[in-house]
């Protein structure tokens, strides 16, 4: 293996490290602006969404089939049904929407 490899993941450990601990060392007082309170609150959910929606419609062989499926899981989720019963929606209406989609 090449040391170069070697220099690699350090420089990656390095900056992962600086990415993290730069906050920490930056913002030693408490924040009290609301502004940046609920940004810094919010972001978690925006990046999970962001890195989970286009996941959701690549998933399956047709985007039509992860639609469908997400907006069966969104309409569940809305009306408060638990995490399996979204979860099992969301696949059978996937697998019938693939399951058409085959004829179409």
């Amino acid at each position: 293996m090449s040391h170069n490899v070697y220099l690699y993941i350090l420089v990656m450990a390095a900056v992962t490290y600086l990415i993290r601990m730069l906050p920490l060392a930056l913002a030693k007082n408490e924040i009290r602006s609301p502004f940046i309170k609920s940004f810094l609150y919010y972001v978690p959910y925006a990046c999970l969404a962001a890195m989970t929606f286009p996941a959701i419609l690549k998933a399956t062989d047709s985007i039509i089939s992860g639609a469908a499926g997400f907006f069966v899981a969104l309409i569940a989720a809305y009306k408060e049904k638990s995490l399996i019963t979204v979860a099992l929606l969301a696949c059978a209406a996937v697998f019938i929407v693939e399951r058409v989609l085959v004829f179409i």
